[in-house]
């Protein structure tokens, strides 16, 4: 193997280890804070930044599925975090604010791993963007975990995939799958 090769390789997977580090050390230093996990400060600082809001556009704005939020939100709001209210016109519609513990909690928190590369991710040009996407699914398809639901960063919880068709996702089945290493 060429001497170039070795080290884009080794480079390569110095940047990895870069971005576990700083997405882990974000999301303990928040729970350190907040006694929250990753994801609920992430869905309050999203409410924090645009609120009241519909929880659908909610899980737009976290690129997660509808379910996985509502998820979330049921743990803030058993801590008196957020509320949800259900429209008198519609009733499928519910909107959600921070409460007022929710609020101070928005301003004490520290910055979300999640948001800072969802926000970089948005603002890139689209060639760097597939860049990014593809390399990233060939990763996957190295470790073969294509069919695997995503976790969401340092938490117990599971995205639905969008667009694979019905994958079970629920955090046990995800855990089974993480320990085989299967698809």
């Amino acid at each position: 193997m060429k001497a170039a090769r070795k080290e884009t390789i080794a480079s390569t997977f110095d940047n990895l280890r870069r971005v576990v580090q700083v997405v882990q050390g974000y999301s303990k230093r928040a729970e350190h804070v907040a006694g929250l996990t990753g994801p609920q400060l992430w869905a309050i600082k999203v409410l924090a930044a645009s609120r009241p809001i519909m929880v659908s556009d909610l899980a737009r704005r976290m690129y997660l599925h509808p379910s996985t939020v509502i998820g979330i939100l049921d743990r803030l709001e058993t801590r008196g975090l957020v509320r949800r209210t259900r429209s008198t016109e519609d009733r499928r519609v519910v909107t959600v604010v921070l409460t007022k513990k929710g609020k101070e909690m928005a301003k004490k928190v520290p910055v979300v791993a999640q948001g800072l590369l969802l926000t970089g991710l948005e603002e890139l040009s689209d060639p760097d963007l597939k860049a990014i996407a593809d390399g990233l699914k060939l990763l996957v398809g190295i470790l073969g975990a294509q069919r695997m639901p995503p976790q969401l960063l340092f938490s117990e919880e599971v995205n639905i995939p969008h667009g694979d068709g019905g994958i079970e996702t629920s955090p046990g089945k995800f855990r089974a799958l993480a320990a085989r290493g299967t698809r």
